[in-house]
C-alpha cells in the first residue's frame, strides 16, 4: 500500500494536489479530521480492499493542536509495518495567499463568522502558526508561491505520485536570484560568477536549453569544474541523505535571471544522475515565469 497525507495552508493548492492523485486512479479522502485519521487509515490498510492500494488524504486545516502529532506518529507506526506513506505539506507566501482569496471571494476557514474580528491577513498567520508542526516534520514542503495549477499538477504528478519506492525523489530546479531563492530548496548554488551569454547579442534572447547557449557554456572551463564540483559534492553525500531516510531533495542552482547558466546546469547535472535516480526531475522556475508572462490572461494560480 502507499499513502500520502496532504497538508498546508488554505489557500495553497491542496485540493489541486489531491485532484491530481485522484487522476492518477488514487483513492482520496478530503478534510479529514487528524483526531480520526489513524482510525481511518488503519481500517483502509487492515482491509483486502484492492482500490485503496494507494490512498491519499487531505487533512482538515482546522484541528486542535494536541490532534497534530497524530498524524507524525501514524507514520512511524506504518512504516514499521511496511507501508509507503508521505506526508506533503503545501504552502505560499502570506501576500499570495491574501490575494488568492480576495480574487476568488471565498472566505478563509479561520474568520469563521461574520462577527470575527480576525482580518484575513491575521486568519492566514494563525494558520500557520496552527500547522507549524506538520510543516517542519513533513517529507515534502512545496511552496506554491510562484507557481499555476497546472506546474503544481505536474510537480505532484512526477514527484510524488511516480515517486519509485525507498528512492529520493531528486529535482534539479534553476532560478533567477532577481526573484529570490526557491524557499523548498534544500541546496543552492550560485551561478551568477560564471560567463554570462546574456551580454552576447545572438544569445540574448535564448535560454539554457537551446543549442548556442549549451556550446557557449559547454567549452568555458571554469563552467565545467563547477558542474563536476557540484556533482561530486552531490555524489558524495546523496547516498548518506538516502540513508537517513529522506525523501525529496530539491538542488537549485542559480544566475540573475534564471535563463541562460542556472538552465544549462540544472539540465546538465539531471543528465549525470538520471541513471542512479531514474525519477529524477527538472524545474526551470525562471522559464517558467517568462511563459506564464507571455501567456497571461490564461494562467491560474491553484
Amino acid at each position: 500500500m502507499e499513502l500520502v497525507i496532504v497538508s498546508g495552508l488554505s489557500g495553497s493548492g491542496k485540493s489541486v494536489a489531491l485532484a491530481m492523485l485522484e487522476d492518477l486512479e488514487w483513492y482520496t479522502l478530503d478534510n479529514v479530521p487528524a483526531r480520526i485519521l489513524s482510525m481511518v487509515v488503519t481500517e483502509l490498510v487492515e482491509g483486502d480492499d484492492a482500490k485503496f492500494n494507494r490512498l491519499a488524504i487531505g487533512l482538515d486545516t482546522r484541528p486542535r493542536p494536541e490532534d497534530l502529532p497524530v498524524a507524525r506518529k501514524l507514520l512511524a507506526d506504518l512504516r514499521e509495518r511496511g507501508v509507503h506513506c508521505q506526508l506533503v505539506f503545501l504552502h505560499a507566501t502570506e501576500p499570495v495567499l491574501v490575494q488568492r482569496y480576495l480574487d476568488t471571494r471565498r472566505r478563509h476557514p479561520h474568520t469563521p463568522g461574520k462577527d470575527s474580528d480576525r482580518t484575513l491577513a491575521e486568519a492566514i498567520r494563525f494558520e500557520q502558526d496552527l500547522l507549524a508542526p506538520l510543516a517542519e516534520s513533513a517529507d515534502f514542503v512545496l511552496d506554491t508561491s510562484t507557481m499555476s495549477v497546472h506546474e503544481l499538477r505536474d510537480l505532484m504528478r512526477d514527484r510524488v505520485a511516480q515517486q519509485p519506492r525507498n528512492q529520493v525523489s531528486l529535482q534539479f530546479e534553476s532560478f533567477g536570484f532577481r526573484q529570490g531563492i526557491p524557499k523548498d530548496a534544500d541546496f543552492v548554488f550560485d551561478a551568477r560568477f560564471l560567463p554570462n551569454p546574456y551580454w552576447e547579442p545572438d544569445l540574448r534572447a535564448l535560454t539554457g536549453r537551446e543549442t548556442g547557449v549549451i556550446d557557449f557554456l559547454a567549452t568555458r572551463a571554469e563552467v565545467q569544474a563547477y558542474l563536476d564540483d557540484i556533482a561530486r559534492f552531490l555524489g558524495t553525500w546523496l547516498g548518506r541523505i538516502e540513508a537517513a531516510n529522506r525523501s525529496y531533495l530539491t538542488v537549485a542552482i542559480g544566475c540573475t535571471g534564471g535563463r541562460h547558466r542556472s538552465v544549462y546546469l540544472a539540465e546538465r547535472l539531471a543528465e549525470r544522475f538520471q541513471d542512479e535516480f531514474p525519477g529524477v526531475t527538472v524545474r526551470h522556475t525562471g522559464l517558467e515565469r517568462l511563459a506564464r508572462s507571455a501567456t497571461s490572461p490564461g494562467s491560474r494560480n491553484p
